[in-house]
């Protein structure tokens, strides 16, 4: 091998034995290299090692050139990492050296010398030959990029070359070539968009006029303190050298405050890009020289408003002062770039956006003090201006950072994953509402915030004890269903006043509203503020009890405010009711007491009106401000004393959520909305569900009842209070839960209103642009769906247009919409009887598309048969017949001068010329031969046949056409080679589609998604759409893609794996995208005419890479997304092209712009408005894993890079350095961008830990990268979304809306987007997700932003106003799992910042949704937890306190409310039946059923009808149709409702409904949510019914199991209303809600019914069941580990948690105690201890079953014959026991089956009150038996639903029918599923 000396070969030492981890390294980079060998060395270096990645990179892009060189680079490479780390300590690295000694021994005798016969003169030679031919020759010509890969080169070569020759043979030019390669470097490095630092060609972006001034402004240097150089550095980094030149603003920063240079160098990009784009807006390119003052001074405000704000709220001056003389740009650019280079390396402090200002604060105050000051306002110190000292370049990160995050990390690691509650941890929002408060700025700076704020400023840390937890910040979440009261309790005393008053009304003689007049029953009815004022009470009692935890936080103020708002409320709690007391009659003694001491004040009227008008005042003044909004919104921002004094009572005093009030005209709008729904509302309520029961409760009240069924435990209760509260309970719960339905009916009636309204209105688009532009925009999309494969080649003909319509006099619409008008034009001609001109042109003219495709056949034949012609004697006489033509029409004298019987003659013989005219030759001769005769044929017919004077033309040009050979042959003289004219041809070709095409537009394009695609395009284009700026004035923007570990492309052997079903992916897509009317033209043939196609010549590997693409494609993977994304520099490029262009557009084209110069200028443009950042998190992990589908994944993600050369990839880089000896992780962000194979590193900052460990996945990952993103406005875009080509034009309308200001109000901050869901064709279920998930975001989001004003933002393709949203905290909200749903919290928390959301349907993006059952359902728990966590949230309690009354009702119906209201629902039905169950066992029902009043009373009946009607789902179609009859009109839309509810839609719904509910509640009661990834894979798999099982058991099979028993007792011992219908409509919806919960799953299972499939699911479940469970096994693989996840989120739980779920499981023993008492062996005995004697069996049985199962444990083996004999004395003992019960006691059979429906609930009860109470069980010993007792329960539950399964499965039709009724979206598009389910494929 190679040496250091050069002078010999020394081979290197030959390596020990490898170890098994060494082994598998080896074949991990094996492997790899199989996979790219290129990009193996540099690529999988251990991150300890990564300093000699570069020399390995080098190595193998020298390889192919000179392999002698490149073995020399990695020998040098090896000897370096030997150097680094001698012991082989670090991860990997052993592994690493061991293969690269491998490599290296088979390279020493492969790698021969090209240029010399030793290493040394090898080495110099090509590295002269490398720096004449790439660096002196290349460096004016090369693009920077390049000149910058060429360096990086060089300059490893002469390292290598170093070490390779001796230093006293390097001779002089060596040296002269190095230093001005280390010249050339030092003026050159990576860059992102601006070549700031560059070698090589001027890139056309630098020569932008807006680019050069931002560039000048920042490089504005002079008056600035120069550092003197500091070389101390970081304690784990070399020392070196600083430099002393300031190259701008931003370095000058840097060298005061030590940021690092990949942050000054990203953030230097950021800011020169944002001035330019905004200072170019409006401006004349003319005299551009520098930026306006205007530019700087509006973004300075843009970034800090919020900075400002906190100045203000704290009463602190701000230290973004500009002094008086001094220059002002200049300073306002620092103050901007310092805030910038603070944010970009504050990593997870990004999310706490008033630290960072206090952090901008302080730095801003010392940048103050060096340049206008010299004494520091604090510490007093003395600054020198000239003698300022340079840091090194991480002590920002160091000193600031890094002692905040280490708070965040300590406070995470006490969060215990999320499972902790959240009272005893301090979130992002804890942490950040700190710096609310003016205590922080008494921290020392910057020590202060590693001393004191890491524990708290009001203690001192030597005082703190370790294990003491620091107290939460204004707000505790603690996990409890009264945070929804605490949160709304406006509405719920709105709603209990409301029921109040409407009972004492109805409760009145007539039950008339009338009686309100009456002077007793409004005294009566004003008892409702008695009740006000005690839920006021509750109210102040839950605020001090909920946030007692942060009490240690809160100011004196806000404790006082607390204190005294719960003894107000006391006090008139007690002052009211004596009040009003004192009104009353018969008066009790204290109250005549008060009532002497204040007789003056009844004299004059009731001392409780007194009282009540007092009490109201509040709430006047409140109504009174509510329409004063305006001033309403100046005092709550006020920061005056005497205002926040008056305010302080209202609402505490915080940094958010003031003055959120809207204008006054939004205000009108939702307030009658809300006015209209309640009196709806109120009115239903009254008339159907109060009004009706008053009557029969009455009865009820004044019966007497003593004949109880059961021992009764209150007999003299009077007014049967029992009886009432179980009428009533479930009353009262749906009229808490209907305002819902309303809110569903007037949403959907308003939405559709306005969602009408909205697609109204002209073309604008089409008056802005001329036709050739938008012929482009219409051909590239049109082109576009082509490439997609969504067309056919003849579908693309039809539809495209001609690029120019200067030829022709009409509008050249495209093809498809002309298909068969010449045709019927020609027959109309011919069968035209009348002699008027006039009538036959009205006829053609009637049709505008027919007039348009008659007058272009004419005018573009003319020109191509005028064309042809050369002869100018042939060209006069077509130009004589046309001159005829066009003067006997103007004349109206064409009918008699020209014979229409002999058109379709003419017509055969054009469409046979224009056919010759396309067609391929060979003979040219032959070929013009035949042209000619079938041009003489026409001409033929024209003069001779159809014109009755043709024959003077003849004579007039002495022409003879007759076939005479000695006489001159006329039009023979043909221009043959115009036909290979391109745009000559497309004219043909476009006049032979016209002539051909008699196929009905309709039908063009066959592909329904291409037909639905052009639809929108084209009717949108009639919306109500901004103005597009030209693309230089437009806002530019970014796309923020997070990506974790899905899907780039599929792999050629996923394509072709075959699933159980021998089903594989390629297959399935092939019949699931046909074409829905032609199946030849579907997508996949599609796909293989083009890769077929000659002209392509794609080769076997590309039609392999073609098909993972056209796959991927139709998939959620990253690859589709990306595509989607870059479609936007796309449109942006051409658009640039289009208004540069001008008429050269016409003719050109923008394909030829592409190879032209022009090119550089318009993607220069492109690359400054628009750039797109995936952030892969993973990606290091990715690049270095053992899993090939990881490692595939990366070079995947790589190609993308290389494919499209403007995505950015962020990722978090993990590496490994050693400090003082010791290994040490460091985390870094990283962004890439691809170059030559191969990713170049462009930026890397440190980041003081590991970034993800501290919150929720997805917006950790966001935050990482968003310091990589550009411009003004972001898109935050998921991995399973889509783009469409043409929907990206209109993304400079969409932005515009970031202009306007709506009524005044202020400028929009989110834009929401409309969706299109293009999963809905792949089942039934997917098409229901489809169409729910398309109503939410059209026409509930419509409500949501007009009129209601309460839309959020709901992880869509929304658009952020970035600025606005990086100085306030980010886009998303990331505190673990309290933030869950991370996405709707970043609209909160705009909104709550004064944000304004809006959302418009003139553009959309594509998304995908789950599409198998358990996937959605996985999805509905996932959004189930995240708004159970909402719930406890400080943002929803905000809201609810600073919103106005109705857009918090809003609020609260569209977010948490709804889950509330589906939980009711479900409460409902258990209350309706524990209540009548308790009529019936008690015998009450028996009883109130003599009286036959209320016998006919079917007021329940009729009052529960609601919630059968939400149960059902009902509600959540009903948008549904309302979007689709708008878009596809209501036929349409009253179809698909009738398929969806064929489809058994209703049973999903219903199903789903139980999703929400078991998650919701779980989640506020315990916790355990967490992000539960679904799945985006194709193929809908059958799924075991052991996976269903775990998925539904508690959820739904449980809940559906004790309501089916409770049916059945009611069914058998209840005495009802059997002849009613409305009773019988509600049985049967509890039992189809029973069905769905029961059998949902495997309803929606495919094949969940096939016989075979049932077999195998029995079978796997008995072993999923028989396995036993521990530590490391899968809870897929054993009941036991499953069992223990599921109880997981009861080990976590608090002691409210426990006593609350104790309390619920209480039901269960109502059977035991009601069913013992109707048994036939208790002989209708009262006692108590029947129920005693009953638990006395029920003991004695479990004690049994506990002997036998530990006999057959502990004696089943050595004593099995005892055993046997102990189970045959059981057995005959239990036979004799029931003998004599059977003889003597009377026990019946229908009592055994009693007791088993007795005796199940109550040992399921005391089976989850030993889950519950596991700690304890499992200290005294007695879990196992619990276990086993749950363990039998499963296998009883399982049975029965098995039961039901296998008999079902036993009738093929069963199976049948359910496939149909699972594909039958498939079957309309010719699927044959079943084939595809039984695996055959012929």
């Amino acid at each position: 091998m190679a040496s250091s000396s050069g002078t010999k070969k020394t081979r290197a030492p030959t390596p020990r034995r490898q170890s098994k981890a060494m082994s598998q390294a080896q074949k991990m980079f094996v492997d790899v290299q199989d996979e790219d060998s290129s990009a193996i060395d540099s690529e999988l270096v251990p991150s300890s090692l990564a300093a000699i990645a570069p020399v390995l990179r080098v190595a193998n892009q020298i390889e192919k050139d000179n392999p002698r060189v490149a073995y020399l680079c990695r020998f040098h490479a090896f000897e370096k990492a030997h150097r680094m780390d001698p012991p082989s300590s670090g991860r990997g690295v052993r592994q690493f050296k061991t293969y690269l000694v491998h490599k290296l021994e088979k390279e020493e005798e492969e790698a021969q010398h090209q240029l010399a016969r030793t290493d040394p003169k090898e080495i110099i030679l090509y590295y002269w030959n490398f720096y004449n031919k790439n660096i002196k020759e290349g460096q004016y010509t090369k693009e920077p990029e390049e000149m910058a890969n060429i360096l990086q080169i060089a300059s490893v070569l002469y390292d290598v070359l170093k070490t390779v020759v001796p230093p006293q043979r390097i001779d002089d030019q060596t040296h002269s070539y190095a230093q001005d390669v280390q010249s050339k470097r030092e003026q050159c490095e990576n860059y992102n968009i601006l070549p700031l630092k560059a070698i090589g060609a001027k890139a056309a972006i630098m020569e932008l006029p807006e680019i050069k001034a931002a560039l000048h402004a920042l490089q504005n240097v002079q008056n600035l303190p120069k550092p003197s150089v500091h070389s101390t550095n970081a304690p784990h980094d070399f020392p070196e050298e600083r430099s002393k030149s300031i190259f701008d603003i931003l370095d000058w920063l840097s060298s005061v405050f030590g940021f690092q240079k990949g942050n000054v160098a990203n953030q230097r990009e950021h800011l020169i890009l944002l001035l330019a784009n905004m200072d170019v807006r409006k401006r004349d390119l003319v005299v551009y020289t520098q930026l306006r003052s205007s530019t700087v001074q509006k973004l300075m405000d843009k970034i800090f408003k919020n900075y400002w704000s906190w100045c203000k709220y704290l009463c602190c001056e701000q230290n973004t002062r500009i002094p008086q003389g001094s220059h002002k740009q200049q300073l306002q650019l620092i103050y901007i770039g310092l805030f910038l280079l603070i944010w970009g390396e504050a990593s997870n402090i990004r999310f706490m956006p008033e630290c960072i200002c206090y952090i901008f604060h302080k730095m801003a105050e010392d940048v103050n003090g060096l340049l206008f000051g010299n004494v520091h306002p604090v510490t007093g110190d003395t600054y020198h201006r000239s003698q300022t000292a340079a840091p090194d370049e991480e002590k920002f990160l160091r000193t600031v950072i890094t002692p905040i995050y280490q708070v965040l990390h300590k406070e995470a690691k006490r969060n215990n994953g999320g499972k902790a509650s959240h009272s005893r941890w301090r979130n992002y929002d804890d942490l950040n509402e700190y710096f609310w408060s003016s205590k922080c700025l008494s921290l020392k700076w910057p020590t202060g915030l590693k001393e004191e704020f890491s524990v708290h400023s009001d203690v001192m840390p030597n005082k703190v004890p370790a294990s003491k937890s620091m107290p939460k910040t204004n707000f505790v979440e603690a996990r409890t269903f009264w945070h929804l009261y605490r949160s709304f309790d406006r509405m719920w005393i709105f709603f209990i006043m409301a029921f109040q008053a409407m009972v004492i009304v109805a409760w009145t003689p007539d039950g008339s509203p009338a009686a309100l007049f009456d002077e007793d029953v409004f005294r009566s009815v004003l008892t409702i503020f008695i009740t006000q004022a005690f839920l006021n009470l509750l109210q102040a009692a839950l605020d001090i009890a909920l946030s007692f935890n942060a009490w240690r936080s809160l100011k004196f103020t806000q404790i006082l405010r607390y204190l005294l708002k719960f003894a107000v409320a006391a006090v008139w709690a007690a002052i009211l009711p004596i009040c009003y007391a004192s009104s009353v009659q018969n008066s009790t003694r204290l109250v005549k007491f008060f009532s002497n001491l204040t007789e003056s004040w009844q004299s004059q009227g009731s001392l409780y009106n007194y009282a009540v008008a007092i009490y109201l005042m509040p709430n006047i003044l409140a109504a009174l401000l509510f329409f004063l909004p305006q001033f309403e919104r100046i005092m709550e921002r006020s920061s005056s004393h005497i205002v926040t004094l008056f305010m302080w009572w209202a609402q505490p005093k915080l940094y958010v959520g003031r003055g959120l009030h809207e204008g006054m005209s939004q205000l009108l709008k939702y307030t009658l909305f809300w006015i209209l729904l309640l009196i709806c509302k109120l009115a239903f309520s009254y008339y159907v569900e109060i009004l009706p029961l008053i009557g029969p409760s009455k009865s009820i009240m004044k019966l007497h009842v003593d004949n109880y069924e059961w021992h009764e435990f209150f007999p003299n209760v009077t007014h049967n209070i029992g009886v009432v509260i179980a009428i009533w309970a479930p009353i009262v719960l749906v009229y808490i839960m209907d305002t819902q339905i309303w809110y569903s009916i007037f949403s959907t009636l308003f939405g559709g209103i306005h969602g009408a309204l909205s697609h109204l209105g002209e073309d604008k688009a089409m008056e802005r642009r001329n036709f050739a532009s938008f012929a482009h925009v219409w051909n590239e999309f049109i082109e576009s769906m082509r490439a997609e494969d969504l067309i056919s080649n003849e579908d693309r003909d039809l539809l495209l247009v001609p690029y120019s319509s200067n030829d022709v006099s009409v509008i050249q619409w495209p093809p498809f919409l002309l298909a068969g008008k010449i045709p019927i034009a020609l027959d109309m001609a011919k069968d035209f009887k009348e002699k008027e001109d006039t009538d036959l042109f009205k006829k053609i003219k009637k049709d505008d598309y027919m007039r348009s495709a008659v007058v272009e056949c004419y005018e573009t034949l003319r020109e191509i048969i005028y064309g042809l012609l050369e002869d100018e004697t042939d060209r006069n006489i077509v130009r004589k017949i046309c001159y005829d033509v066009d003067i006997f029409i103007q004349q109206h004298k064409f009918l008699n001068e020209f014979r229409m019987n002999r058109i379709p003659s003419l017509g055969e013989k054009l469409e046979k010329f224009l056919k010759l005219l396309l067609s391929e030759y060979d003979a040219v001769d032959v070929y013009k031969s035949q042209i000619i005769n079938v041009l003489q044929d026409i001409m033929e017919i024209i003069l001779q046949d159809i014109m009755v004077n043709g024959f003077k033309i003849l004579e007039r040009y002495r022409v003879q056409i007759q076939s005479n050979y000695k006489k001159e042959q006329r039009f023979e003289r043909l221009n043959i080679a115009l036909t290979q004219n391109k745009s000559w041809r497309e004219k043909v070709v476009r006049l032979h589609l016209l002539f051909t095409v008699k196929e009905s537009a309709i039908n063009v394009p066959t592909n329904l998604d291409a037909r639905r695609r052009i639809t929108f395009f084209t009717n949108s284009l009639f919306m109500n759409i901004p103005s597009a700026p030209k693309v230089r004035d437009m806002i530019s923007f970014s796309v923020l893609t997070p990506y974790y570990r899905e899907d780039v492309l599929y792999s050629v052997d996923e394509l072709y794996k075959e699933n159980e079903d021998g089903i594989s992916t390629l297959f399935y897509l092939q019949k699931i995208y046909p074409a829905r009317f032609v199946c030849k033209l579907d997508e996949w043939m599609n796909f293989q005419k083009r890769i077929n196609d000659p002209k392509l010549n794609y080769s076997d590997d590309d039609k392999k890479e073609a098909t993972r693409h056209w796959v991927s494609y139709r998939g959620q993977t990253l690859s589709r997304t990306v595509r989607g994304m870059m479609y936007y520099k796309h449109a942006l490029e051409l658009q640039c092209f289009l208004e540069s262009a001008g008429d050269y557009a016409s003719f050109g084209g923008y394909q030829t712009m592409e190879s032209s110069q022009g090119n550089e200028r318009v993607q220069a443009l492109g690359d400054m408005k628009f750039t797109y950042v995936v952030s892969c998190q993973l990606l290091g992990a990715l690049k270095t894993s053992k899993d090939p589908r990881d490692r595939r994944r990366y070079n995947d993600i790589l190609n993308l890079m290389i494919m499209y050369p403007s995505l950015r990839v962020a990722y978090i880089d993990e590496r490994e350095e050693f400090v003082n000896g010791r290994s040490h992780i460091f985390y870094y962000s990283v962004l890439l961008k691809g170059g030559n194979s191969y990713n170049t590193e462009i930026y890397r900052i440190k980041l003081p830990g590991p970034p993800t460990d501290i919150g929720e996945g997805k917006p950790e990952n966001q935050n990482h990268a968003i310091i990589f993103t550009r411009g003004e406005a972001l898109q935050t875009i998921d991995m399973n979304q889509d783009n469409y080509f043409e929907e990206a034009f209109k993304m400079r309308n969409v932005l515009e809306e970031f202009l306007k200001s709506p009524s005044g109000q202020r400028e929009p901050t989110i834009l929401g987007l409309r969706e299109h869901i293009f999963t809905g064709s792949v089942s039934s279920l997917a098409s229901f997700m489809s169409n729910q998930e398309t109503s939410f975001v059209t026409i509930s989001q419509r409500i949501l932003a007009n009129p209601l004003r309460v839309r959020f933002h709901y992880g869509h393709s929304d658009i952020f106003d970035r600025i606005f949203h990086i100085t306030r905290g980010g886009i998303s909200k990331a505190s673990k799992t309290i933030n869950l749903s991370e996405d709707v919290f970043a609209g909160m928390n705009s909104t709550l910042r004064g944000g304004y959301i809006t959302h418009h349907e003139y553009i959309q993006v594509g998304k995908g949704r789950d599409v198998g059952m358990n996937q959605i359902s996985l999805f509905e728990a996932k959004v189930a937890n995240g708004n159970g966590e909402q719930t406890l949230s400080r943002d929803v309690y905000r809201l609810g306190h600073r919103l106005d009354f109705f857009r918090m009702l809003s609020f609260y119906f569209t977010t948490v409310g709804f889950y509330l209201s589906s939980m009711v629902t479900v409460l409902t039905v258990y209350m309706f039946l524990y209540g009548r169950f308790y009529l019936v066992m008690s015998g009450l029902e028996r009883e109130t059923l003599e009286n036959l009043s209320i016998h006919q009373s079917k007021a329940l009946e009729q009052a529960l009808v609601t919630q059968s009607v939400f149960q059902l789902g009902l509600l959540m179609v009903l948008p549904m149709v309302m979007e689709i009859g708008l878009e596809k009109g209501f036929r349409s839309a009253l179809g698909d409702f009738i398929i969806m509810q064929l489809q058994l839609a209703s049973v999903f719904f219903t199903f789903q409904l139980g999703t929400k509910v078991h998650y919701f509640g779980r989640t506020i009661l315990h916790g355990g949510s967490k992000y539960r990834a679904t799945g985006r894979g194709f193929v809908v798999f059958h799924a075991k019914f052991s996976e269903n099982y775990r998925l539904y058991s508690r959820s739904h099979f449980v809940k559906g199991l004790e309501l089916v028993i409770l049916l059945v007792l009611y069914q058998i011992y209840g005495h009802s209303y059997r002849s009613s219908n409305i009773y019988l409509f509600i049985t049967s919806s509890l039992w189809f809600l029973v069905g769905s919960w029961l059998f949902g799953p495997f309803v929606f299972n495919p094949s969940g019914f096939d016989w075979q499939k049932t077999v195998d699911d029995w079978t796997d479940w008995k072993r999923w069941m028989g396995d036993r469970g521990g530590i490391g096994m899968h809870p897929d693989r054993s009941w036991e580990s499953w069992v223990d996840g599921e109880q997981e989120h009861l080990k976590f739980s608090n002691i409210r948690g426990r006593i609350l779920e104790i309390i619920l499981v209480l039901r269960f023993f109502i059977y035991q105690y009601g069913i013992v008492y109707h048994l036939d062996i208790a002989h209708r005995s009262k006692n108590i201890l029947v129920y005693g004697l009953s638990w006395l069996v029920l003991v004695t049985t479990l004690l049994v079953l506990k002997m036998v199962s530990m006999g057959r444990r502990r004696f089943g083996t050595d004593f099995e014959l005892m055993f046997r004999i102990l189970k045959a004395l059981l057995f005959l003992g239990f036979m004799s026991v029931m003998t004599d019960l059977f003889v003597i006691c009377g026990l019946t059979i229908s009592d055994l089956f009693a007791t088993v429906l007795a005796f199940l609930p109550t040992g399921w009860a005391l089976l989850l009150i030993g889950q519950v109470c596991r700690p304890l069980f499992e200290a005294i010993g007695f879990w196992d038996p619990i276990k086993e007792l749950a363990k039998a329960y499963e296998y009883i539950i399982g049975f029965l639903l098995f039961a039901a399964i296998a008999i079902l499965s036993w009738f093929p039709f069963v199976s049948e029918f359910q496939t149909r009724l699972l594909f039958n979206q498939a079957f309309s598009r010719g699927l044959q599923i079943s084939m595809i389910l039984s695996g055959r494929k012929d």
